[in-house]
């Protein structure tokens, strides 16, 4: 008899198209169990029996996933905020996915950080992993040092807070027509609402240390160390779907799948990827031994994503891979974060710089959207000098920390010139 018990928190593409789905699947778990507030998608589901359908992209076509046996709860309501508090007490897994790392303490008394402390207070399993999906390198600490700050005593010897590196990609489908078009299973009877993620799996997590526990979840593949995997994800695929984003957008694409045919711009996010992004992260984690920093296994990462970046049945949208420029230019997120890192292992990130240029054209077209201040209101990316970027830059950053930020700076208004080449 199956004697794992997930709950997880967060009923979105990721929690169902994977950590649900997978539980599902792997027939070891006696309850899955699901905290949303969205009463309508909660009702949904639970209408339907506790069954619902992801759509799974892959290369030739799109396949239903038909999950059973979840318990779907709304916290807010105080008799299933009751079965949730049971069902914690019993978990073996516990997942969050949620829109950051902000909302684990959000909520007071009632907050997911609160919940899982009082669940682990009733400690009833043998031990208990708890995923931490949310995309920051360190969201299992700030968990973990959440939920213990909720707590009287220490946490329970066999508890762990596990980071992940989830690049599976994923959206949720809210256009009735496009469900329609496209023949996409509804997530329920009687919601307008789709789950699309793509087929693939390889989903790394921190190893699991507590001694004879094995996941009920078996297809992640574990690692002593993340951070390196963390850090390839950010500056390899967070980096470049940005970068197709933000060019995308100035060249007026719709979907990530249009940009296949366009061999400059993949051209450019190409060597972004493996001389840039690739070549820096090869020398700073090279001495690991993995096959993913050497120069074939970082090429085939590359490619790889390449192809499902602009897979036709997965349908990503170019305005998704481009929204929030502002926190996607940050000095140590993707964009610059990438460019910092060629910088200090020697290499010129020209074509990333492209990506950084066309962000901030894409924040100077939107300067009202964006807040941003009178005086750099009005300028023209195409004929910024380094005054006018740093000026600009200062305002995105606010407090910049990186040693190398004239160097950035530098880098992105040489690129002006080979961007505006690219959109011609």
């Amino acid at each position: 008899m199956p004697e794992h018990t997930l709950v997880g928190f967060g009923f979105g593409p990721i929690q169902a198209g994977l950590f649900a789905k997978e539980a599902f699947q792997s027939g070891n778990f006696r309850r899955i169990v699901i905290a949303e507030i969205d009463q309508q998608l909660v009702s949904a589901v639970q209408a339907n029996g506790g069954t619902y359908c992801v759509n799974v992209a892959g290369k030739h076509g799109i396949e239903v996933a038909e999950v059973s046996n979840v318990e779907l709860l709304n916290p807010a309501d105080s008799h299933q905020a009751t079965a949730l508090r049971g069902a914690l007490a019993e978990a073996t897994e516990v997942t969050t996915c949620l829109p950051s790392v902000a909302f684990y303490d959000s909520g007071g008394a009632d907050s997911i950080a609160a919940l899982i402390a009082e669940g682990l207070a009733q400690h009833k399993a043998d031990a208990t992993i708890v995923y931490a999906a949310e995309n920051n390198n360190h969201a299992a600490e700030l968990l973990g040092q959440a939920v213990a700050n909720r707590r009287s005593a220490p946490l329970p010897p066999r508890v762990q807070f596990l980071n992940t590196v989830i690049g599976k990609m994923s959206q949720v489908v809210t256009d009735p027509a496009e469900i329609a078009e496209r023949g996409l299973a509804r997530i329920a009877p009687g919601i307008d609402r789709a789950f699309l993620v793509e087929k693939f799996n390889r989903i790394l997590v921190s190893r699991t240390t507590i001694a004879g526990f094995v996941p009920g979840i078996e297809v992640f593949l574990e690692k002593d160390d993340l951070l390196p995997f963390e850090e390839a994800k950010l500056y390899g695929h967070n980096a470049i779907h940005a970068l197709l984003g933000f060019i995308g957008t100035l060249k007026g694409y719709v979907k990530m799948t249009e940009l296949s045919d366009d061999e400059p711009l993949m051209r450019v996010a190409h060597e972004a990827f493996i001389e840039e992004s690739g070549a820096a992260l090869i020398r700073k984690h090279g001495s690991l031994g993995d096959d993913l920093f050497t120069e074939a296994g970082y090429r085939r990462f590359a490619e790889d994503l390449l192809e499902r970046m602009t897979n036709p049945y997965l349908a990503d949208t170019v305005a998704r891979a481009g929204r929030d420029v502002v926190r996607k230019l940050g000095i140590n997120d993707r964009i610059f974060g990438t460019m910092a890192l060629a910088v200090e292992h020697g290499i010129e990130p020209s074509n990333m710089a492209m990506g950084a240029m066309a962000g901030v054209a894409l924040l100077l077209s939107k300067a009202d959207e964006h807040s941003l201040p009178h005086e750099l209101r009005g300028l023209d990316w195409r004929i910024l000098d380094i005054e006018d970027l740093t000026r600009l830059l200062a305002w995105v950053w606010r407090s910049p920390d990186s040693a190398n930020v004239r160097r950035l700076v530098d880098c992105t208004c040489a690129a002006r010139e080979s961007l505006a080449d690219l959109l011609e």
